[in-house]
Parts: structure tokens; C-alpha cells; sequence
């Protein structure tokens, strides 16, 4: 067990999860500097459009109150910290209104972190892509950003473009519609499917261990895939389904949250997406020298060694997850901890160690060949996005497949676009939304990637290839940690 802890840590950049860690402490509103790097594909923005120091002071001494809100979002005045102070201000736009969560941070449900990296930004698409309609209608009590920030915010920050308004359109449609409610015959199909391949790899797990390692591989694969369905859903199903990965295949919700909110709020964005590996065995782009490894030069021979690293990294992951979730009372974190629990008593009880350990390595395998392709082989990002619509098209490419079995095992991964754009809608309704989507791309001027399995496959491997041969890059993102203050030293 040791053995595996040390490959865990050793792998945790294979679809890395690493959070950005943001300090909100101190007075006046201050500008995040935008990381800049080369990327293969090189899409520069424009910097974060906070309110620029300088621009207008705040006297915290002046304001010595400042608003708290809980998970239902009943926000009130209460007296500031006198250690600490007052905290900065939170300032997103929703819907063309300025609103400030420096209150709200805390109790988000799904994680603070990747909210901060939208202060003084729109986050309409992102709010809207991943929240129920109960949580889109409690957002609006808020407290409102003052009036003096919100004027100097809505100055420096674009104005919505075309696209981002024809897809508003498009969505309120697909809503109107019932295209978010989901098709329990289908569900119940998959969980079948699953639940099979578990009884079967148990029951033979003693007398086959190896086709019982080849079906509880497929069953833990699968099981990631439904429960990663019921974590995005809101619907009232997919809620009472939302510990199916954490029983089923060990993937705990606490741990989800953060990273996978992170990557559809920034996906490719070069050192805040934590998708995007980043050393030191695995590497998406050529690394600052400072931060390179020696196993990048081999990286696309170790690539699948590499790969099946996955699953044991997002259960390490999960494990670590879960105690401070617990800890620090997010919601639903005490069933996650229950049902991790109550999976590894099962795992423990039923399958072999002979069995399982190599099931691990043989789903993450799997699972890392499907994941990682749709993104790499397009468009990397050196700064935000602020048109999250059209970054989506040029970061994400679909899979063509040609089998039922592939089409079983891919897990509706094969529609990345249409989930990335639509990550509350069931998969289900995925094959059908494509020629809606293909028909706004070609209405809006945007490109709809797609390519057969085996081409989207070579094409990733020829990325980790060109990688290992490129040069390092001075000043090349590390990852996704950073802080307020390190972002001030480097201004």
C-alpha cells in the first residue's frame, strides 16, 4: 500500500488536480495579473478587468462591516475582523448585474476557489451552465457590488458578444423544451449494465482473477462515468444519485466539486485548468525550466504507464478530499465520507487485491485515453476566457466512433462539446443535441471539431511527442497554485 500511496504522489499531474488557492485578505481591490505563457495554440486575452489600484481607494477603517451568507444565500452585515480587517470585495457580472460574493465564497456549495479567479469578470455562461434553476433564482439575492465599483468594473470589462447572446437564446429554447430532464429507462439500462459487471467480476474473482480484473476495470470505468453524469445533474434524480461514484468506483463528490468546476469554468486555461497535466511525468506544454523533469524527454513512451496512474491518483485524491470537507461542514460531505466508506468495505470484502489493484490500473487507462484527447489536441489558453461560448469551440473536440462497444465505453464522452456547453443536460440527450449544435456553430461562425477515435488518439500522442522535444519555456505556468499576494509581487 505504501507503494501505491508513493505512485500517487508521484502521478498526481495525470489529469492533475491541482486547486488555485486565492488569499482575499487586505483592503483595496487590486488587479490578478494574467499568467502569459506560449501555448501551441495561442489565444492572448485581455488581463483580469478588476478595478486597477489607483482607480478608486477604499477606506476599510470607514467600512468596518461587511456581509456573510450561508448556503441559502441570506446574506447580512456583520461587523468586520478587527485582526483581519475587512475583506476585498468579490465583483462578478450575472445577467448584466454586478454582484459581490465576497460573502457568498464561503458557503458555496461546490468550492470557493475557482470563483475568485472571475472577480471582475461576466460570469453569465458559467453560472448558467452549472446551477439549477433554484440556485439561478437565489443568486439574484446577493448583495449588489456598490455602485462606484460596479461603474469602473463595467468600463474595462467587454461588452457580450454576439455569440454569447445567440447561445443565452439557445439555451432558454433547449430549457423551454425539456431538454434537461432525464430519461429514467436509459438510466436504468446503464446502472444495469454496471451493476452486472460487478456481480460478475465478484463472482468470478476467485476462480477467473483475470476476467474478473477485466470486468470490474470495465465496471469501475463505467461507474465514473454515470456517477461524473449525476454529479453535474440538478435534477432531483441525479441528486439522490450523487454519491454513485464515491459507492461505485471510490471517486469521492468533495473532491469532484473542486476540480471538475475548475476545469469547465477554465478548461485549458494554462496553469488554472487542473486537467492539464503538468509534470513532472506527464506534461500537456513545454514547462518553465525551473519546473521541468527529466521523464518529459520519455513522456510519450511512458504514456500509458503514466495513464494508468489515473483512478489510483483520483482516489488518493478522494480520500484526501473528504476529511476537511467534512471538517469544514460543506454540504453532503459526511454522506461523501459514508459512501467512500461504504465502498472500500465492499471492495475489501468481495474482490481479491490480486484482482482489484490491477482493475485500478486498467480503468485509469482506459479512462485517461478518453479524457485527455478531446481537449489536448486543440486550443491552449495563456489568459481567461471572456467569451466562455466560443472558448469552448476552440478547446474542445468531439470523438467519431463506429462500434457499439466503444460508443458504450466512451460514456457519452464522445459529445464533449455538447457536455461542456450543456454539463447539466443528461447524456442521453447528447446524439440528439449535436446537429442543434453543429447548426449554431455554422450560423455563428464557430468551428465544430470532430475526429474518428483513432486519429483524436494519434493526434494526442503527437502532442505529448512534440512536447517532450520541445524546449523548455521561461515563465511557462506551474500550475494552479498561486496567491493574491504572489500575484502583486510579480505585477
Amino acid at each position: 500500500m505504501e507503494t501505491l500511496v508513493l505512485l500517487c504522489l508521484l502521478a498526481q499531474t495525470v489529469s492533475g488536480f491541482q486547486l488555485p488557492v486565492v488569499s482575499l485578505s487586505g483592503a483595496a481591490h487590486v488587479p490578478l495579473h494574467s499568467r502569459r505563457s506560449p501555448s501551441r495554440h495561442f489565444f492572448p486575452t485581455r488581463i483580469h478587468s478588476t478595478i486597477a489600484k489607483g482607480e478608486i481607494e477604499i477606506d476599510i477603517s470607514k467600512s468596518p462591516v461587511q456581509y456573510e451568507c450561508d448556503e441559502n444565500v441570506d446574506c447580512t452585515l456583520t461587523p468586520c475582523p478587527e485582526d483581519e480587517g475587512c475583506r476585498t470585495s468579490l465583483d462578478v457580472r450575472i445577467h448584466k448585474t454586478w454582484y459581490n460574493l465576497s460573502g457568498w465564497r464561503k458557503a458555496h456549495p461546490a468550492g470557493s476557489h475557482w470563483i475568485d479567479s472571475y472577480d471582475g469578470r461576466d460570469a453569465t455562461e458559467v453560472m448558467d451552465a452549472m446551477h439549477s434553476e433554484k440556485a439561478k433564482e437565489m443568486y439574484k439575492r446577493l448583495p449588489k457590488s456598490d455602485e462606484a465599483t460596479s461603474q469602473v468594473l463595467e468600463s474595462s470589462t467587454p461588452l457580450d458578444t454576439d455569440v454569447q447572446m445567440n447561445f443565452r437564446k439557445l439555451r432558454t429554447d433547449l430549457e423551454g423544451k425539456g431538454w434537461f430532464e432525464r430519461e429514467y429507462l436509459h438510466e436504468f439500462k446503464l446502472i444495469t449494465i454496471v451493476s452486472s459487471l460487478f456481480v460478475g467480476a465478484a463472482s468470478v474473482a476467485d476462480s477467473v482473477p483475470l476476467l474478473s480484473t477485466a470486468l470490474l476495470s470495465l465496471a469501475f470505468t463505467n461507474a465514473g462515468w454515470i456517477g461524473h453524469d449525476y454529479m453535474h445533474g440538478v435534477d432531483e434524480f441525479s441528486n439522490k444519485m450523487k454519491m454513485f461514484s464515491s459507492v461505485c468506483g471510490g471517486l469521492g463528490k468533495s473532491w469532484w466539486n473542486d476540480k471538475h468546476n475548475n476545469h469547465h469554468a477554465h478548461t485549458n486555461e494554462m496553469g488554472i485548468d487542473g486537467d492539464m497535466a503538468e509534470g513532472p511525468l506527464l506534461f500537456s506544454y513545454a514547462p518553465d525550466p525551473a519546473n521541468d523533469s527529466p521523464m518529459r524527454k520519455i513522456q510519450h513512451f511512458t504514456m500509458p504507464f503514466t495513464f494508468s496512474l489515473l483512478f489510483l491518483l483520483w482516489r488518493f485524491r478522494s480520500l484526501q478530499a473528504v476529511v476537511p470537507a467534512v471538517e469544514e461542514k460543506r454540504p453532503r460531505a459526511k454522506e461523501d465520507l459514508y459512501a467512500l466508506m461504504v465502498h472500500y468495505f465492499l471492495l475489501l470484502t468481495f474482490i481479491p487485491v490480486n484482482v482489484w489493484v490491477p482493475a485500478m490500473f486498467m480503468s485509469g487507462l482506459m479512462t485517461a485515453f478518453i479524457v485527455t484527447p478531446t481537449h489536448q489536441s486543440d486550443a491552449f489558453f495563456n489568459d481567461n476566457q471572456e467569451d466562455w461560448v466560443t472558448a469552448q469551440f476552440k478547446s474542445t473536440r468531439n470523438a467519431v466512433l463506429t462500434n457499439p462497444f466503444s460508443t458504450w465505453l466512451w460514456g457519452g464522452m464522445q459529445y464533449q462539446l455538447e457536455h461542456h456547453l450543456f454539463p447539466t443536460m443528461p447524456r442521453s440527450q447528447y446524439p440528439k443535441l449535436k446537429p442543434i449544435i453543429e447548426k449554431f456553430a455554422a450560423e455563428n461562425g464557430l468551428e465544430y471539431l470532430e475526429s474518428g477515435e483513432v486519429d483524436i488518439l494519434r493526434t494526442n500522442w503527437e502532442l505529448y511527442r512534440d512536447v517532450a522535444k520541445a524546449d523548455p519555456v521561461p515563465g511557462a505556468p506551474a500550475g494552479a497554485y498561486f496567491s493574491l499576494e504572489e500575484k502583486i509581487a510579480s505585477a
